[in-house]
């Protein structure tokens, strides 16, 4: 057996929901319409002035009001002008579908009625199916980190991937320690190239989303071929949901129909600069927030006999969004998405509590959390975490209740380690109703 390597203990969590609800003053749970068009009314003027300012810029980019020494490079500025809307643009219209899944946890008013309105309106706008979308959702937050129950970002496990079956003889189920032979058969299975891992990474970062929606990529992997969530009798859903999954394809049909129109009304070329690539700026910040909020070699996962429904909610980091470019970027990037990564594991303790409420909510809830020892932060959300993450989680083991990411190599950064009290289950419910 090869020598083992570091390894972090992490202390599984028995609190209960109750004890971390506690937590949380009261008026933070509180819902109001009006505050939460705040900063969707003030991202779309945002946006609104992005597209202003790119128009004005762009006329201004000639021989007559502007000297270049190439003509080549009056082309290179436009491009230069429009890939930085498109980029702003795609970070605050990220803010929109953040005030749309905020509507499907009920969070944006006190009304079913105006959050799912609002909810529909916003999300279909953005290519996404509310209700259907909602519904998997809600089972996400319900079994978040369950290795057959959550929805999405399940982790692939050694006899998926096709790799040889776990020999204790050669390596520590825990990852602790792995043979030189087992740890170079690993890597010629999985790979592990700088090139790889970007390649890897990015086309997740493009075609994730909507890969997950049409096809379950990247979902729970027990769903039979062709899960989706247009299929009003896909498994995800109950008969009684049926209706709501059709007003989801109305609403995905109706944009398709006005993105079909636009293109005949002004041209393919300027719906691609003004919506279309922001669109995919719009996916690649989801798939990125979303992926390092749940994947990271520091999170456990678990199977049944260990799960309960704080252990999943705690089994999350809170990020800082663009954070690795310097404070001030951050801050913006918190601003623009409504500080979804920032406060996302107090999300999942009360995902009906609103962003506005969240940062007082989720400061409560780290000091209560304090005393734990968790870890509930972690590197600031960009490529570099995203590259260096993808690299580190190939796989975790078909045994063991409570599993992390084990690398290339075969090596994983934590083991779980239980307290002596009793883990209690809060008794979740899903309404979806």
């Amino acid at each position: 057996m090869a020598a083992k390597h570091d390894q972090g203990v992490y202390v599984v969590p028995d609190i209960t929901v109750k004890e971390l609800l506690a937590a949380i003053p009261p008026h933070c749970h509180k819902r109001s319409a009006l505050w939460s068009s705040v900063p969707m009314v003030r991202n779309m003027a945002i946006i609104w002035g992005f597209y202003k300012l790119a128009t004005y810029a762009d006329t201004l980019i000639n021989p007559q009001t502007l000297s270049l020494p190439h003509p080549a490079l009056y082309s290179f500025a436009r491009f230069s002008v429009w890939a930085l809307y498109s980029f702003w643009t795609g970070l605050f219209a990220t803010g929109l579908w953040v005030v749309a899944h905020e509507a499907g946890h009920q969070a944006f008013s006190e009304s079913k009625f105006i959050n799912n309105a609002v909810g529909w309106v916003l999300h279909s706008g953005l290519g996404v199916p509310y209700h259907s979308w909602r519904i998997t959702h809600a089972k996400h937050h319900a079994s978040t980190g369950h290795m057959t129950q959550d929805q999405v970002f399940v982790p692939t496990t050694r006899s998926q991937k096709g790799l040889k079956p776990f020999d204790p003889k050669r390596e520590d189920l825990h990852g602790a320690s792995v043979t030189e032979e087992v740890k170079k058969e690993l890597y010629e299975a999985l790979g592990d190239s700088p090139l790889g891992a970007t390649l890897g990474f990015f086309s997740y970062l493009i075609a994730g989303w909507p890969l997950y929606l049409m096809f379950n990529s990247s979902g729970q992997a027990r769903y039979p071929s062709g899960t989706n969530h247009f299929a009003p009798k896909a498994i995800m859903f109950a008969p009684h949901q049926w209706g709501q999954i059709i007003i989801s394809d109305i609403g995905i049909f109706l944009w398709l129909a006005a993105l079909a129109v636009s293109v005949s009304t002004w041209g393919f070329a300027t719906v691609f600069r003004i919506y279309i690539v922001p669109y995919f700026w719009v996916n690649h910040w989801l798939v990125l927030i979303t992926f390092l909020q749940h994947t990271d070699p520091l999170l456990p996962h678990y199977r049944a006999s260990e799960f309960t429904f704080t252990r999943g909610a705690l089994a999350t980091l809170d990020r800082s969004l663009l954070g690795d470019l310097g404070p001030v970027m951050g801050w913006i990037g918190a601003v623009a998405t409504m500080g979804i990564s920032e406060t996302h594991i107090l999300h999942h303790v009360c995902s009906k509590i609103p962003h506005y409420n969240a940062w007082e909510a989720s400061a409560a809830l780290r000091k209560a959390l304090a005393p734990t020892g968790l870890r509930l932060d972690g590197a600031p959300g960009g490529w570099a975490e995203m590259y260096r993450v993808y690299k580190e989680c190939k796989f975790v083991e078909d045994e063991g209740d409570v599993v992390f990411y084990k690398n290339a190599y075969g090596l994983a950064k934590m083991r779980p380690a239980f307290s002596d009290a009793t883990a209690s289950d809060s008794g979740i419910e899903i309404d979806s109703k």
